[in-house]
């Protein structure tokens, strides 16, 4: 009995050291994380400061002056100042077609031949007519002057005198009417012979020798279209009329590049020739019309194209390279390159843009270097480098 009360106070007493010894080692646990945590801290912000000293490869451009030009761009459609679909005036065979489809053609070249016979029959019927009619009416007036003649003689009746002034009257009729339906007949032979009304390319044959043709019918010849020279319609924004409309009254010429569809290649130079009387109200835009001369044909009927109206050219003014240029809280802005390699940000006041620059009113100056490529790893004060040190300065390129 005495053994067991000694097991057990053993035990009790080792139970009370454990509950004493818990909340020391529990301190020490603690201590020990804390420890650890405050080592990875540090590692990680000498990581970090590390990676902050690091220099950023970046691409610059010297910022320098240059001629900037104020161009108001749109979409446009080649438009012919001429088309004609060619049809028929009379009915009748189409006996010659003289074109070849996409032939260059002048004014006054034959295209086609209807059979002009049954036109000619009917002229030679109607000269025959005005014979007859002319001779009945030479015998009236012979017959008129021996009435009154008789007539001053009291000879005859004054009746019948007045009745033969009627009857000179009566053929006189028939035989304008005859004259007028010979030259009916006439113009019909001169519309049985088709001619170009203007110069251009015809375009395809839309009816073969052999068929009959009816001015009643919807069909076509052939369309003819003029070339040389050739417009271009594209709209503007309503915006941008206080600039263009005091040139225009002022009879200022302004010259248009026609450029493709990409706008990367310059297909002709013309002048502005007309601006349209209202403004579209749906999208807010004006119509505008250009001409060009077209004389080598790169400009096609119906084509797409980006015309640019040249309003003016800002000489010698400060310019930066279009993709220097950053937007966001501040506005515009650009990255400045320092003489210590870090960068700084400068808000910009931006002017018109031209092509790859644009002018910057306010916010840098010449031998400015700003970053053009790699500023999306970039904050104030950062630290960058420049593989390429070459710095020549940034000009605009010359137009197209």
């Amino acid at each position: 009995m005495v053994s067991e009360e000694r097991e057990v106070g053993n035990k009790g007493g080792r139970g009370e050291r454990i509950r004493r010894a818990a909340p020391r080692i529990l301190i020490a646990l603690l201590l020990i994380f804390g420890a650890y945590e405050l080592t990875r801290m540090f590692l990680s912000r000498g990581t970090q400061s590390k990676q902050t000293q690091s220099a950023v490869s970046i691409k610059a451009a010297t910022i320098g002056k240059g001629d900037i030009r104020v161009i108001v761009n749109g979409l446009g459609t080649v438009t012919p100042l001429a088309t004609v679909n060619v049809v028929t005036q009379i009915n009748g065979q189409l006996t010659q077609v003289a074109f070849r489809e996409g032939q260059m053609v002048k004014k006054g070249d034959f295209l086609a031949q209807i059979d002009p016979r049954p036109y000619e029959i009917l002229q030679a019927q109607y000269e025959g007519q005005l014979v007859h009619d002319q001779g009945l009416l030479d015998q009236a007036k012979i017959d008129l002057a021996r009435y009154q003649t008789l007539l001053r003689q009291n000879s005859i009746a004054r009746q019948t005198e007045e009745d033969q002034v009627y009857l000179v009257k009566q053929y006189e009729g028939s035989v304008k009417t005859d004259r007028a339906l010979i030259d009916a007949q006439k113009l019909n032979l001169i519309y049985a012979h088709i001619i170009s009304p203007v110069d251009g390319r015809v375009g395809l044959r839309l009816v073969d020798p052999g068929n009959y043709v009816q001015t009643s019918s919807t069909s076509m010849i052939a369309v003819l279209t003029q070339l040389q020279p050739i417009t271009v319609i594209f709209p503007v924004p309503e915006d941008e009329l206080p600039n263009i409309m005091p040139k225009v009254n002022a009879d200022v010429p302004l010259q248009v590049d026609a450029y493709d569809r990409a706008n990367v290649t310059k297909l002709a130079t013309g002048q502005l020739l007309t601006i349209d009387n209202e403004v579209d109200t749906t999208t807010g835009m004006v119509k505008l019309r250009a001409q060009f001369g077209n004389t080598d044909n790169k400009l096609f009927p119906s084509q797409f194209v980006n015309a640019n109206l040249l309003l003016d050219t800002l000489r010698d003014v400060v310019t930066i390279p279009t993709a220097a240029i950053q937007r966001g809280a501040p506005g515009a802005y650009a990255y400045v390159v320092g003489a210590d390699n870090k960068v700084a940000v400068h808000v910009l006041k931006l002017g018109p843009t031209d092509g790859d620059m644009t002018q910057v009113i306010s916010g840098l100056a010449p031998g400015d270097r700003v970053v053009t490529e790699g500023t999306d790893r970039l904050r104030e004060g950062a630290l960058v480098e420049i593989p390429d040190e070459a710095k020549s300065p940034a000009q605009p390129q010359p137009p197209k």
